[in-house]
């Protein structure tokens, strides 16, 4: 005897759960973002969802559980960033003219919010795939490329931005020649 599946009504419980993500993010992208992994992860689960249980409630706590994954995620990232970072410091200075540039670049990536900088390090520096980089990172595909697709505007911006004798050497991976 086949042991039937409850039946979700998700779209019913959409609004609980980007309000909540909402206050958890306090960034209306993060929050988006939040409900769709979480959301990913309630279906992956649905099988220990009790159909006596309270469905808001099992989402809310995904919701929840999922936002302290990923911070947990976000806080070994910027320590793992700093470590390179202390790394990067203790290395040989280039000849001056780069050296200057070399410090704006880093700036301008570091600048960026630590899962868009994240993202785009995995695949322009590390050389991962776009799927092998949303493993790494434990999102999915999607909000992957997106992250890379946002940090990638803002370094565009900010290059656009610069005076224009230091524009001369940054190229965007993946951008306009």
């Amino acid at each position: 005897m086949k042991r039937s599946m409850p039946r979700f009504d998700i779209i019913g419980q959409l609004g609980s759960l980007r309000r909540y993500a909402r206050s958890l993010t306090r960034d209306s992208t993060d929050a988006e973002d939040l409900v769709h992994d979480a959301l990913v992860r309630a279906y992956e689960r649905r099988a220990t969802f009790r159909s006596s249980g309270n469905l808001r409630a099992w989402l809310l706590s995904i919701v929840h559980n999922t936002f302290i994954d990923k911070m947990r995620s976000r806080k070994s990232d910027a320590a793992r960033l700093e470590q390179a970072g202390y790394l990067a410091d203790g290395s040989t200075p280039a000849p001056q003219e780069h050296s200057v540039r070399l410090a704006q670049v880093r700036e301008a990536f570091f600048s960026l919010p630590q899962e868009q900088r994240s993202a785009l390090h995995l695949v322009a520096i590390e050389g991962l795939s776009y799927q092998q980089a949303a493993d790494a990172s434990g999102v999915p595909l999607g909000t992957l490329m997106s992250r890379i697709g946002r940090a990638r505007d803002a370094l565009r911006k900010m290059e656009d931005a610069a005076p224009s004798k230091t524009k001369n050497h940054l190229r965007i991976v993946g951008g306009p020649s």
